[in-house]
């Protein structure tokens, strides 16, 4: 049995660690700098501008969601939690709070697909991320 707790400061290692295993299993296309930048200002840049949420199993955090007004800002999965239903969960806690809008890597296919499966549809395209990075974002909207 699972369930969907609140996140706080205390958290934030556990989350970054959850991160990391998250991409190295499914972001292929990111080089080790960039991993390690993003790793580096998740708790500092990040994390506080969001409101986090995790799934909890058995007492362990498996994966966990970011929610800034009608956006998921991100959602990891841990590597060895995927495929179990928990960003189910996540995205269904989400659009119950109102969700709409969501970001994903084009070169993340399996994610796409998640997002889409979940009745979400491309409406924009960015060449760049955020940072300006060369990763194509995808910009979803139910």
């Amino acid at each position: 049995m699972h369930k969907i707790v609140k996140c706080n400061k205390e958290d934030y290692e556990t989350l970054s660690s959850i991160w990391e295993r998250s991409v190295r299993a499914t972001h292929d296309f990111l080089e080790e700098d960039t991993i390690e930048r993003i790793k580096t200002a998740l708790a500092p840049s990040y994390f506080p501008h969001v409101e986090l949420y995790a799934v909890s199993h058995n007492g362990s955090l498996t994966g966990f969601i970011g929610l800034r007004d009608d956006m998921i800002e991100m959602l990891f999965i841990d590597s060895h939690s995927r495929g179990q239903g928990y960003g189910t969960s996540l995205i269904e806690f989400a659009l119950d709070r109102g969700i709409t809008k969501v970001d994903v890597n084009e070169q993340n296919p399996r994610a796409l697909a998640f997002y889409q499966a979940k009745g979400f549809k491309i409406i924009g395209r960015d060449s760049t991320d955020e940072a300006g990075r060369p990763y194509p974002i995808l910009h979803l909207s139910l």
